[in-house]
């Protein structure tokens, strides 16, 4: 299950309707280990195109070094589809590098909504994963308002 913030959440669907009609890309670091998406990192869209993304690799590599320099890792990556559901294509799925990663996809096909869906893809396979968004990660997963998580 991906648990993230609803300002994140917020902040990929803006990207991605901002880029329309080119897929939008990015990444939000957490804490290594944690599983917990903390800090949204918007990246260029290399192809610039309405059917596929690439990160610029010199982007990705400035990128992934300042994530190891926090001792951070990519938590959450993401993309939009901007004329299909939020699923991804065999491309995406041969791209897919980061095991640990959830990997969410923004459609924004309808311009008055968006759906977002986060999967786990590992050696091609697809798994999709609920997504539970939260105000703050501080409650998130404890049923009250009184119990901070731990963590």
């Amino acid at each position: 299950m991906l648990v993230i913030r609803r300002d994140l959440v917020d902040a990929m669907v803006a990207h991605a309707r901002r880029d329309h009609p080119d897929e939008a890309c990015g990444v939000i670091a957490g804490p290594d280990g944690s599983d917990r998406p903390e800090r949204l990192i918007e990246m260029i869209n290399a192809e610039r195109s309405p059917t596929f993304y690439r990160f610029d690799s010199g982007e990705q590599l400035k990128v992934w070094r300042g994530m190891d320099e926090a001792d951070e890792e990519p938590i959450v990556i993401y993309h939009s589809h901007t004329a299909t559901e939020a699923y991804p294509s065999r491309t995406d799925v041969a791209y897919a590098s980061e095991p640990n990663a959830h990997y969410v996809l923004v459609s924004t096909k309808d311009p008055e909504t968006h759906e977002l869906r986060s999967y786990r893809i590992l050696d091609g396979v697809v798994t999709e994963e609920p997504v539970e968004i939260v105000e703050s990660y501080m409650f998130a997963h404890t049923g009250t308002d009184e119990v901070p998580d731990q963590g």
